[in-house]
């Protein structure tokens, strides 16, 4: 493992980073409310782009990557063309600050997850879709089954919540965590739903059964953020207040810690190869590791 650079990539916090798909180009949001687009040869800034009028929390990206979609304080949904990154439509469901952003495996839709606890499906061409509410506390993740059948929510309080799709009918609870969820992903072709917990919990769901089926308690002083799952499915990383930590999944075991000198890790991103993360900080920086 090693460390490739480390730069300045915004004037405020790195809240969201995407890789595409052939590794050569980065895009950042920040709380400064600008997009941003990196060149992987030598990190070097391609574009930058202003559209929001706060902070851009997260973004999303069609496997296509023909369309890009940014969530922000400002409380709007908006869709970008790539590679230009060019503004298609803006999108809001209500005056609520979008805390995520996903497009369906397929890129027909696109899913927001607001404070207040609602989710709100668009379609591409960004016409309203559904709309749906969780318990009235702020979400800040959505996630997509492979499918597209299913999405999951969850945020502040103890509940993921789970709809199936298009209509957005309740299809179940699940209860466990403490505090809050950090994020989810489904993984195994939609046969397991991670979720990290703010008591340091990483949950492996059954959707068969909807059942938590494997439990991993972190030992570690500093409060967990978020888990990235790696593209081939096989490591976490999970983000904490001054490091990334890196777990193989099966059997589970610490692999490598990666030091980040800020207060909060508050974004990653894999390469689509998985042998790359960047890592996005409190204190404006992106930086870039190799991985083993």
């Amino acid at each position: 493992m090693e460390k490739v650079t480390s730069f300045r990539a915004h004037d405020n916090y790195v809240l969201a980073l995407k890789f595409t798909a052939d590794g050569r180009t980065l895009l950042s949001g920040g709380m400064d409310s600008v997009i941003k687009m990196w060149s992987a040869k030598d990190w070097s800034l391609v574009k930058s782009i202003t559209g929001h009028k706060n902070s851009v929390h997260t973004m999303s990206m069609t496997e296509d990557e023909k369309l890009l979609a940014t969530g922000s304080t400002d409380c709007t949904v908006k869709l970008w063309s790539l590679p230009e990154i060019d503004l298609l439509y803006t999108l809001r469901d209500r005056k609520k600050t979008v805390a995520d952003v996903a497009f369906s495996p397929d890129g027909r839709w696109v899913a927001a997850g607001s404070y207040g606890g609602r989710v709100a499906l668009w379609t591409r061409d960004g016409k309203p879709l559904v709309a749906f509410a969780a318990a009235k506390k702020n979400l800040n993740s959505v996630a997509f089954t492979p499918a597209g059948d299913l999405i999951a929510a969850a945020g502040l309080g103890d509940a993921i919540t789970v709809w199936s799709l298009p209509e957005g009918e309740p299809v179940v609870k699940l209860e466990g965590h403490k505090i809050a969820v950090g994020s989810l992903r489904f993984i195994d072709n939609g046969r397991s739903l991670v979720s990290l917990g703010y008591e340091k919990a990483v949950r492996f769901w059954d959707t068969e059964t909807w059942e938590c089926k494997i439990e991993h308690t972190l030992h570690s002083k500093s409060q967990t953020r978020a888990v990235l799952i790696s593209p081939d499915e096989k490591q976490a990383a999970i983000s904490m207040e001054s490091m990334v930590q890196l777990w193989q999944i099966d059997p589970w075991q610490l692999q490598a810690e990666i030091p980040v000198a800020t207060k909060s890790v508050s974004s990653m991103t894999y390469a689509a190869d998985g042998r790359q993360i960047a890592i996005g900080g409190a204190d404006r920086k992106i930086r870039i590791w190799l991985l083993d």
